[in-house]
């Protein structure tokens, strides 16, 4: 039973895990930095609205709610500065090896002395 509880739980958090991916790749968060940050603002235009309509199905009154907060960055900047950052120490990455290599070998030789 306790094997079937696990399985069961694992199917569960593997389900949830599809749906949020799923749900990301549709609302266009995994698309360009352009689609990314379309969809923060209807996110932002959006929840608002939801949450005041949630608190009034469960009962809960709500007089204010916090404003949303607000992003003064731009998701696609960020993304391309990450790119580049990427790129940048992917193209270094062989040099750096190498130099690595190099001093780690001095240090084996000079452990060994």
């Amino acid at each position: 039973t306790v094997a079937a509880f696990e399985s069961f739980r694992f199917v569960i958090k593997g389900s949830l895990a599809g749906a949020a991916v799923y749900l990301a790749y549709d609302q266009g968060l995994l698309g360009s930095g352009m689609q990314g940050a379309e969809a923060l603002k209807k996110a932002q235009a959006a929840l608002p609205p939801a949450i005041q309509e949630w608190t009034s199905y469960i009962g809960w009154e709500v007089r204010t709610l916090p404003p949303t907060p607000k992003f003064d960055f731009s998701p696609s900047d960020s993304w391309n500065k990450g790119v580049q950052t990427v790129m940048s120490a992917l193209s270094v990455a062989p040099t750096r090896a190498c130099e690595y290599t190099v001093e780690g070998w001095k240090y084996v030789k000079d452990l060994v002395k």
